[in-house]
């Protein structure tokens, strides 16, 4: 496995050959930021199972942030994250800098993520979706791969993604890989090891209230029905701050009203005491999910 951090080394690497129609997928992407775990391994693995070569990036993008003491406390931890990815067969770690990213200081050209990043997460977060955006868009272009993989539990993310993959004709397929969940439901996240053990018990409302609204779903009910179902499991813990609990559309990330019929993806985002944690359920309404 090869560790560099510049572009430069990046594009040392031997290019890889063209794809054609139905051949295996020559390179995946898994983009991360860093504080790895069996989460981000699981990007890594399906993305292993389905390219010859595998690129993980590990950067922690400032334009993400709204919040400088969040990006100043989000663990770096470079070295453990190298020793994980070595055994899963990574060929290549792109670790650059914040100078290497971005040598000019904040960029004057990004990528915007127009509606879908003024709804839900984005609302809650301004700038993040654009922010996101701009590092992937940089980072494909720098990579070159086939495949990117992308964890379903940033499911507004992996919309805005397959977005601009669209819209700016990138050739790269996007992959979203199902969330990975400990035991008890928690889905796994870098920030979960901010949680003092009282504050990850009540955490675990999260995966409840994403639950009671798809066995609503799933036995009938409407969208409206679902969504107040798990707004009534998280009125139960309190303490836990919802900034919202509402149902988007798969494809545009729009919000949906009572009355939709079809997939949904229902999704949280609640500060559990100082840490805020999103999550997510793909569901339908009206009928049963394949």
């Amino acid at each position: 496995m090869r560790i560099v951090h510049t572009a430069a080394e990046l594009r040392g690497i031997a290019s890889r050959p063209g794809r054609r129609d139905g051949d295996r997928a020559s390179r995946a992407v898994v983009m991360t930021m860093g504080a790895l775990h069996p989460g981000h391994l699981a990007l890594v693995r399906a993305a292993r199972e389905s390219a010859d070569e595998v690129i993980v990036t590990i950067f922690v993008n400032p334009l993400q942030f709204d919040d400088a003491a969040d990006l100043n406390r989000y663990p770096r931890t470079l070295e453990a994250d190298c020793a994980l990815l070595e055994p899963l067969g990574v060929n290549v770690v792109f670790a650059p800098s914040l100078e290497e990213v971005y040598p000019a200081g904040y960029p004057v050209v990004t990528v915007s993520a127009g509606k879908i990043g003024a709804v839900l997460e984005g609302a809650h977060r301004p700038g993040h979706f654009d922010g996101m955006l701009t590092v992937v868009c940089k980072m494909l272009n720098l990579t070159r791969p086939d495949l990117a993989f992308f964890g379903q539990k940033d499911a507004q993310q992996v919309i805005a993604v397959r977005t601009m993959v669209r819209d700016l004709s990138i050739p790269t397929e996007i992959i979203a890989v199902p969330t990975v969940r400990d035991a008890d439901g928690l889905a796994l996240s870098s920030r979960n090891v901010f949680l003092k053990p009282a504050e990850r018990t009540r955490a675990l409302v999260l995966s409840r209230a994403l639950n009671a609204a798809d066995a609503a779903a799933r036995s009938g009910g409407s969208l409206g029905e679902a969504v107040a179902a798990g707004r009534h499991t998280l009125a139960e813990v309190p303490e836990v701050v919802v900034d919202y609990f509402d149902a988007l559309d798969p494809v545009s990330a729009h919000p949906l009203e009572d009355g939709y019929r079809g997939q949904t993806v229902i999704a949280v985002a609640a500060r559990v005491g100082s840490t805020r944690l999103i999550d997510n359920v793909i569901t339908r309404i009206g009928g049963v999910l394949g």
